[in-house]
Order: C-alpha cells, then sequence, then structure tokens
C-alpha cells in the first residue's frame, strides 16, 4: 500500500492497513486518520508519533505495556518476533537466556513496563548492555527514551509495510 492510498481509505480500513505499528495499540492509527492527507511516509510516521506523545499517561503507559520481552518465549506478534528473530533473540544459550530473562525482570520491577529498543540491526549483546545501562536511569527518564524506542519500532514497521 502506498501512502495516497492510505490517505483515501475511511478510519476502519486506514487503521487495519497500519494496526500492528504501535504494539497493541490501534488507536493510535485511528487518531492519525483525523490529520490525513499525509504527503509522505515521515509525516504519517510524525502524525503517529504526535499521537502517542499527545496521549495520556495512562494509555501511554498501555502502550509500552503492549510490547513483550525482549528474548522471551511468550506469544507475541508477528512483527515483534520477526523483528526479535532478526536479533538472534530467538536463539539464546540457556546461560544468556537466563541473564536476559533476569534483567528483563528487575528492568520491569523497577519501571513498570518492558524494556523497549528497536533490535532492527542490533545483536543480542547490544541488546544486553543497552539493558544494564537504563537499568540505572530514573524513572521519567526512562519513560522517555522508552517510548522514544517505541516511536523507532513503528518507523522500521511503516517502512517495511508502506510506500511512499
Amino acid at each position: 500500500m502506498t501512502v495516497a492510498e492510505l490517505n483515501r481509505c475511511d478510519r476502519t480500513r486506514f487503521a487495519d492497513a497500519l494496526d500492528g505499528t504501535f504494539e497493541g495499540s490501534r488507536w493510535v492509527a485511528e487518531r492519525a486518520w483525523d490529520r490525513r492527507p499525509f504527503s509522505c511516509l515521515e509525516q504519517l510516521h510524525a502524525s503517529m508519533a504526535a499521537e502517542v506523545a499527545n496521549a495520556t499517561a495512562e494509555e501511554q503507559l498501555a502502550l509500552l505495556r503492549a510490547h513483550p520481552d525482549l528474548g522471551s518465549r511468550a506469544r507475541m506478534s508477528d512483527d515483534s518476533g520477526d523483528e526479535q528473530s532478526g536479533a538472534g533473540l530467538d536463539r539464546l544459550n540457556p546461560d544468556t537466556g537466563d541473564r536476559l530473562q533476569r534483567l528483563n525482570a528487575l528492568y520491569r520491577e523497577k519501571f513498570g513496563f518492558p524494556f523497549l529498543l528497536a533490535v532492527k540491526g542490533r545483536t543480542v549483546d547490544d541488546v544486553l548492555v543497552a539493558l544494564e545501562r537504563r537499568l540505572g536511569a530514573g524513572r521519567e527518564v526512562e519513560l522517555v527514551e522508552a517510548l522514544t524506542q517505541v516511536y523507532r519500532i513503528a518507523g522500521v514497521r511503516l517502512h517495511d509495510r508502506i510506500r511512499s
């Protein structure tokens, strides 16, 4: 689908086409529909990110919590599964898997949402280094970083789905 074709969609079809761009948060696409027409993919992405930025704290937290833990074996969306697989997170040795699960649990306990990182082009070591580093952040700083990562993930997903 192209941006021009998206611009011609009704709200439901528009949201259907973009569902999953922001994990488990269809409302982002539904609200962004009001900002049409979009001149390019970058404007669409910026509009969707603005909807998240303008959302309530509860909506933002729900969006963050809709993401699976990195390296988990839990059921996840096809997008998340593909992204994690690309970073090797589906092929962890037992020691690395245990370490990642332990760090994920510490992160979730401290911040109240899963550790989020746009993993495309990254390795397991990159994920572990980032997770350990970000565990030292304060909650407000980490909330901003987590949303920044969500915007990056959404950008990758948009580029995979929509043509300019």
